[in-house]
């Protein structure tokens, strides 16, 4: 069996997968019968819904902008890829700093079908990447040590990713142990699915999705998520609802509150 074809073996095409049905609510075409199905059917529970993958993409491309000019970030480890899109973060990056050095991580097969589309970066600069789990953290820092400088600083992009770690504990700890391989100067971007009593139309969407689909998701209260962030210097405006996180003018006729929260903080 070729690689292509083993691959391919690994795709579930019986089941919707979450990064499927974010392509499909982002405007994708990456994605099949089952998850557009069950898109509509989350959306028919929480009509936002379509809007949080969108706030989440446009907080990536905000935060990238703010790490490559502000920050003087040229390298990211951007783990939890999921399928390219329009303005990936190398995409970003290199249009700021042509010679970024991008590393994406995902264990989802059918990113990986289409990861050549997340190594077409600048000349000057260098994208790679990496199928591996979250969890592999040491893996994930060998392998990334082939095209990141990590004496200089790291920008480690984890949006919407550590909602797939259902334990609290084990999920804070992976953050913490890649932030700790990094040096002084490194930043943390994250995003993660919340809960909160204002939005019980979330929940059970989250619900409807655990007993549906693939991989199941943990939401976290935004007190919840401030804590991955703990130990690092939190930029202004903190951990919000990401469509308030320094918001550009097409953002400005965006919901204001959406059950997407984000931050980005810096490693003293």
């Amino acid at each position: 069996m070729t690689d292509h074809a083993k691959i391919q073996d690994r795709i579930d095409t019986t089941r919707p997968h979450t990064a499927r049905i974010w392509n499909y609510w982002t405007g994708g075409k990456d994605n099949y019968p089952v998850d557009q199905e069950a898109g509509d059917q989350i959306r028919e529970l929480h009509p936002g819904i379509g809007d949080y993958a969108l706030a989440d993409r446009r907080f990536l491309g905000r935060a990238v902008r703010h790490l490559a000019t502000e920050a003087g970030i040229r390298q990211f480890l951007d783990i939890g890829t999921g399928l390219p899109s329009a303005d990936n973060t190398h995409e970003v990056a290199q249009r700021i700093r042509p010679d970024a050095r991008i590393v994406y991580v995902d264990n989802d097969p059918l990113v990986l079908v289409h990861a050549r589309a997340l190594l077409t970066g600048t000349t000057e600069g260098r994208t790679d990447y990496l199928d591996a789990d979250l969890r592999d953290t040491d893996g994930i820092l060998e392998q990334a040590a082939k095209t990141l400088d990590f004496s200089e600083p790291v920008a480690l992009m984890l949006l919407g990713v550590v909602i797939f770690v259902e334990d609290d504990a084990e999920s804070y700890a992976v953050v913490r142990r890649l932030m700790d391989a990094l040096p002084s100067g490194s930043h943390l971007a994250l995003s993660h699915t919340i809960t909160s009593p204002s939005m019980p139309d979330v929940d059970e969407a989250v619900a409807f999705w655990n007993e549906n689909g693939t991989p199941r998701l943990t939401q976290r209260t935004p007190e919840q998520v401030a804590r991955y962030f703990d130990g690092l210097e939190l930029l202004e405006p903190g951990v919000v609802s990401c469509n308030r996180w320094r918001p550009d003018e097409q953002d400005l006729t965006a919901p204001a509150d959406v059950a997407m929260y984000g931050g980005v903080a810096r490693k003293a």
